[in-house]
């Protein structure tokens, strides 16, 4: 979920192209889930393989991954790791809220209301240990980096991004911005032509680029109140205020100056705040080595997506057929040996 501040924030459009020559950290858990959602059947159903296990996590990350490295973007994706204890809440009721989607999904599936089935398949969507296992092999044979994090993913984004290894994190969420990581982009891995709300109705989506010291010098705060704002209006680790959003949170902070100011009119908070702020203020410090990217391995890519899930040999050999050529482009010739050694 994250923390939703976007009402408040400003944030400039940008195309894959004005990306290029970036090496960007990705949140691994936020985009796979992103996937697991869009990628899906008009009724709901979620892509499968002949053994009917569900496979839209795959193709996601393939074709998206391919797609960035094309534009000649690094993407390094960072996955999650043991949450905070105080996510534990956040974690059952995300977990209810699944089960909940599931049955609807199912009873709107079997009487045939295709949108309600959709939208609700939607909010049901799971990520096992399995998908995470297959995701991080199929980014290896990629060539991309794979880092895990010990606890939250976007942290080790931020800090990759304050250390001068990637010059900025990607995720749909804003959590990465209270880790203090100085330029997030949205949108990264659903860019281009998405539906929208409205039935049979679509939307161009384009990234976006959210600075931090930007958007707080225009907000006329410090990042410990954006912090503070952003606990009010809740976060996965606090519901935060009744009727509180981030534009009234940040009136609240602009008067009050914090919390513990807020406090003195709106009475004692009940969820410690102080401990939600070191989450963010100081995460588990991770020791970063220089990530590498290397050359796609065919043969395993071939291996986990044709043999193992049953994609299609003529669509993944076109695939990267033109991410060898762009590639080549890009970096020079590939040291791994040429795709028509493995189709």
């Amino acid at each position: 979920m994250g923390t939703k501040l976007m009402d408040i924030f400003e944030a400039s459009n940008l195309s894959l192209r004005d990306l290029s020559g970036k090496k960007i950290a990705v949140d691994a858990f936020n985009t796979i889930y992103a996937f697991l959602a869009t990628i899906r059947q008009p009724d709901g159903t979620p892509l499968m393989d002949h053994q009917r296990q569900v496979t839209s996590h795959l193709s996601g990350l393939f074709y998206r991954t391919v797609n960035l490295l094309e534009n000649g973007i690094d993407p390094a994706f960072v996955f999650d790791g043991e949450p905070p204890k105080l996510k534990a809440d956040e974690i059952a009721r995300r977990r209810a809220v699944r089960g909940e989607a599931f049955r609807e999904w199912k009873v709107a599936k079997a009487e045939g209301r295709v949108e309600d089935a959709r939208k609700a398949a939607q909010a049901s969507s799971r990520l096992t240990t399995s998908m995470i296992t297959e995701s991080k092999a199929l980014l290896e044979a990629l060539g991309v980096p794979v880092i895990q994090a010990p606890s939250e993913g976007e942290a080790v984004a931020a800090q990759m991004a304050r250390e001068g290894y990637v010059w900025a994190s990607a995720s749909q969420d804003n959590d990465s911005l209270l880790y203090n990581c100085p330029r997030m982009i949205r949108n990264l891995s659903i860019t281009g032509r998405r539906r929208a709300s409205r039935p049979g109705s679509y939307k161009v989506v384009h990234p976006q680029l959210i600075q931090l010291d930007q958007n707080l010098k225009i907000l006329g705060i410090t990042r410990e109140q954006l912090i503070d704002i952003a606990i009010l209006v809740g976060t996965d680790y606090n519901a935060g205020l009744p009727r509180v959003g981030p534009k009234t949170a940040l009136k609240l902070i602009r008067k009050h100056g914090s919390i513990e100011g807020v406090e003195e009119e709106k009475g004692k908070m009940d969820f410690p705040y102080e401990e939600i702020r070191q989450i963010f203020l100081n995460p588990p410090k991770y020791e970063i080595t220089a990530p590498k990217w290397n050359d796609p391995d065919p043969a395993r890519i071939q291996e986990i997506l044709c043999e193992q899930h049953n994609f299609s040999v003529e669509r993944i050999q076109s695939s990267l057929s033109r991410l060898e050529k762009a590639l080549e482009e890009l970096r020079g010739p590939t040291e791994q040996s040429t795709l028509e050694d493995f189709f």
